[in-house]
């Protein structure tokens, strides 16, 4: 198959590490940014696909890269990103890292009472600031109130094409779960629902979409 353009898509979640045996991450599975590379590839796109830990099999025809912290997923995505034609963002990033406390594992006793955090970089908006107009770049929301106007703000504030919200107050889908339901918002203020599905029907209605 003639490969129509290359898209780079993150996936998963990060881990940002107290000391040698803790760390500090969330419950995303990858499974929503693993969908979205297979139906990439079956639009015929030439796919990056860079995922922090997960429990998943690289789809068929995608190049995968790991990656664990939130400053690593940083760097592969901006050493991919400017020949990407699409760029979806679905990957749940760590806003803040702890402190660097050394390769050691703390003692119990020795942990601090109180954890200091710092934030990490925001890669959506350094890829918005970078971003070229023959780029499309799709970020998702991750919201549990005010969903639509948070996401509006995120679509604006960041330079954005589209964006994907999730409502992360309803605990029967999104984060772990085989099934999703999400909004779809353009800058054009275009508005497209995609009702409660497998993930998979999710992504490919996504790229139906995003990708014409």
């Amino acid at each position: 198959m003639k490969k129509l353009g290359k898209c780079l898509i993150s996936a998963g979640p990060t881990r940002e590490w107290i000391d040698s045996v803790r760390y500090l991450s969330n419950p995303s599975s990858g499974k929503m940014g693993f969908e979205l590379a297979r139906s990439a590839v079956e639009k015929g796109l030439d796919v990056t696909l860079v995922s922090g830990p997960v429990s998943l099999s690289c789809p068929e025809g995608v190049n995968f890269v790991s990656v664990e912290t939130a400053l690593e997923m940083r760097e592969a995505l901006i050493n991919f990103f400017a020949e990407a034609d699409l760029t979806i963002m679905s990957a749940a990033v760590s806003d803040h890292r702890p402190e660097n406390l050394g390769n050691f594992k703390i003692k119990k006793d020795h942990l601090p009472d109180q954890l200091k955090l710092i934030p990490n970089p925001d890669i959506l908006l350094e890829l918005g600031k970078l971003k070229s107009s023959h780029q499309k770049l799709v970020g998702f929301a991750a919201e549990s109130d005010d969903h639509l106007d948070n996401a509006r703000k995120k679509l604006e504030g960041k330079n954005l094409d589209w964006i994907v919200v999730n409502d992360i107050s309803n605990r029967t889908i999104g984060f772990e779960s085989e099934k999703n339901e999400v909004t779809l918002l353009s800058r054009k203020n275009e508005t497209f629902t995609l009702p409660l599905s497998t993930k998979r029907e999710i992504a490919s209605g996504i790229l139906q979409r995003i990708w014409k």
